[in-house]
């Protein structure tokens, strides 16, 4: 049955394709989004929005705007959220205020405003270290890394032998592990979302997105995906910035499935209560992903530069297994990976892209957040 769906932060790179999901399937959408200058740039335009789409321009912080969002609505999908994890270890106030009060706001709105299902986005983040296994095959949920010194030989975990570890598939039940203030506010929101919606007689769901590419993300912006930061680097002609030695492992899933998946956990049965990793299932080392998007790009000749440093709060290997979200959602990534590249690299070849990526460093490097 088609519904009236709100979707916070719709304006934005994952919203845009989930509101085109959400009305070729029916719906009408309704979208919530503040167009912050980091992400939309200074002069924000809601023509990337379908026509079809009725849009308010507010923050999700503001209680009187949410209130009036929530008139008629149906079901929710909640995507507004500062995000970037290096950002989050010192922009603390503003993104704890967008994420963790925001939230907050949008619940207290929905107690008069109530709605049959709320899917929230998380993230991988929560997990800190993805799951592990050691030398005797026994599984490892609390990895950690020791103290981190420039140009290290081994950037890996290890056990208390000294033994390195094993990456593994990090299903949902693996215990969080917040490494950064960012990972902490999207732990917060998905525990808000699963206190708050059962006893005012509602659904909720919750959907940990690992590293979601596609066409539309903005390249400007120095704490977005790390593909599109990629991108930017190799438009302007200058290598991609690797932390460490692109060894690390991570999961790459295209916008288009991500969206199947959130209008899919807007309906299912089986997926009220729950939380689910989104993610492809296949797991690439990050200089693979980049030497990938050079080549898709026609850069080959441009080598990423490999830093040789760790930030505050990265970590090494997180990849996903996505067994309960093929069993409860039937949820299976559909996008090829370089069929992907192509289509990003096609159209990255239009865009145009501020390079901050050095600046961003710079940053990260003046508060002793790079080691």
């Amino acid at each position: 049955m088609a519904e009236t769906v709100l979707v916070t932060g719709g304006a934005g790179f994952i919203g845009r394709s989930v509101c085109r999901e959400l009305l070729a399937r029916g719906n009408r959408v309704r979208v919530l989004d503040s167009l912050i200058e980091q992400v939309h740039g200074p002069d924000p335009s809601t023509n990337i929005l379908d026509g079809d789409v009725e849009f308010i321009r507010a923050d999700v912080r503001d209680g009187a705007a949410v209130a009036q969002a929530l008139r008629g609505v149906d079901s929710v999908v909640h995507l507004a959220a500062e995000v970037g994890v290096g950002q989050s270890m010192y922009e603390v106030e503003r993104y704890t205020s967008t994420n963790d009060v925001g939230t907050a706001v949008l619940f207290e709105k929905l107690i008069d405003n109530r709605v049959r299902r709320i899917v929230t986005a998380s993230s991988m983040s929560i997990y800190g270290e993805g799951l592990y296994c050691d030398a005797e095959g026994v599984l490892v949920e609390d990895a950690a890394r020791a103290a981190l010194k420039d140009g290290q030989a081994n950037w890996d975990p290890v056990d208390g032998q000294g033994r390195p570890l094993t990456p593994m598939a990090t299903p949902e039940w693996k215990r969080p592990s917040l490494s950064s203030i960012y990972a902490l506010n999207k732990y917060v929101q998905e525990r808000t979302t699963h206190i708050m919606a059962g006893p005012y007689g509602m659904e909720s769901v919750c959907l940990r997105l690992f590293n979601v590419y596609g066409p539309g993300q903005a390249l400007s912006n120095p704490y977005t995906g790390v593909l599109a930061i990629f991108a930017s680097r190799l438009l302007n002609g200058q290598p991609p910035m690797i932390f460490e030695d692109g060894e690390q492992r991570r999961d790459f899933v295209h916008v288009l499935d991500v969206a199947r998946a959130f209008a899919d956990a807007l309906t299912l049965p089986k997926a009220a209560g729950g939380t689910f990793n989104i993610g492809s299932g296949e797991d690439r080392s990050v200089r693979q992903v980049a030497d990938a998007l050079a080549s898709a790009m026609g850069k080959n000749r441009i080598e990423p530069e490999i830093v040789g440093k760790a930030r505050t709060g990265d970590i090494r290997h997180c990849f996903c297994d996505t067994t309960l979200a093929q069993a409860k959602l039937g949820f299976t990534a559909r996008e090829d990976f370089i069929a992907g590249l192509a289509d990003l690299a096609e159209w990255v070849s239009s865009q145009t892209a501020d390079d901050r990526v050095a600046t961003a460093r710079s940053e990260l490097e003046a508060r002793g957040l790079v080691a």
